[in-house]
């Protein structure tokens, strides 16, 4: 069907509008790797805009020989990772036995999983309940407490459910137990949606900053988004100093150079989950 000429202009619009946003979003992170990538002289002079100035790479060695920031770097690596596939699997485990009819209460259970969308216990007694469990100063602490989010067991939740119910019947008929059923039927069936709350969960631990400011305070054990703050703040300028007498690199561009690299491990996940992403939401949003 062709399209008319008020469409081809919408299109046309809407495809400007869009270029002008996306470009808004990209431009300050282009800028920010141009200071990381340029000489301290034009750095400190602020010449720096869009594209490097008298090129080097003198504070990313810095940033990835300094100790700390490996230090942080593998204690969100660490979150992140085992943080997701701890929240996969309880996602999974709690998303299964609602989905399915015969549930008993599944209505009532899923209203109380909801509710804590909207309402929290309140910043006190969550850290009352960290620490009660001995759990500060501790990795732990930025994963077990937000293992489970809402959203997207909803997501999955309602995913599980558009699985027809004779699969499982004929799967329980030749003697496979539940278990079984969740990780040969419905997970290969549901990997768009796994797909997408993985990277909703990956994202969410990797930039897990708030919590860690409240329960960790030993500096080997902080990740990598408060030892950018730490940096970003100055808290570290003893370090930044360091930096550039040993370099000749400027402390904003060590600052730039620490954010790139927070930022681009995370962008390097995107490509592979992408073409799950829109389906994923999609269809976990309608079916039910």
């Amino acid at each position: 069907m062709q399209e008319t000429k008020g469409e081809q202009w919408f299109r046309t619009v809407n495809a400007m509008f869009l270029s002008l946003v996306s470009l808004s979003m990209l431009l300050p992170f282009i800028h920010v790797l141009a200071k990381a990538l340029s000489h301290d002289r034009y750095v400190l002079a602020k010449e720096v805009t869009l594209w490097p100035k008298g090129f080097q790479t003198g504070a990313f060695e810095f940033v990835l020989n300094n100790k700390q920031f490996l230090i942080s770097f593998g204690n969100s690596i660490f979150i992140t990772v085992v943080g997701t596939a701890i929240s996969i699997l309880i996602t999974m485990f709690t998303a299964y036995p609602l989905s399915r009819k015969i549930m008993p209460h599944r209505r009532a259970i899923m209203f109380l999983y909801v509710l804590t969308m909207f309402f929290s216990g309140g910043l006190i007694p969550t850290y009352l309940v960290v620490k009660g469990l001995s759990l500060t100063n501790s990795l732990w602490s930025l994963i077990l407490p937000v293992a489970l989010a809402p959203f997207n067991l909803i997501l999955l939740k309602n995913f599980f459910s558009s699985v027809p119910d004779d699969m499982e019947e004929s799967a329980k008929m030749d003697g496979a137990s539940n278990l079984r059923i969740l990780f040969t039927i419905y997970a290969p069936l549901s990997m768009a949606a796994i797909a997408t709350i993985s990277m909703f969960y990956a994202v969410g631990y990797w930039n897990s900053f708030f919590q860690a400011l409240m329960y960790i305070t030993d500096r080997n054990l902080i990740p990598l988004q408060v030892y950018l703050m730490q940096i970003i703040t100055d808290q570290m300028g003893m370090d930044l100093a360091n930096a550039e007498s040993m370099m000749n690199t400027a402390a904003e561009s060590v600052r730039a150079a620490t954010i790139i690299a927070a930022v681009v491990p995370i962008l390097l996940i995107y490509p592979f989950v992408q073409k799950y992403f829109v389906k994923g939401v999609m269809l976990g949003a309608v079916k039910g």
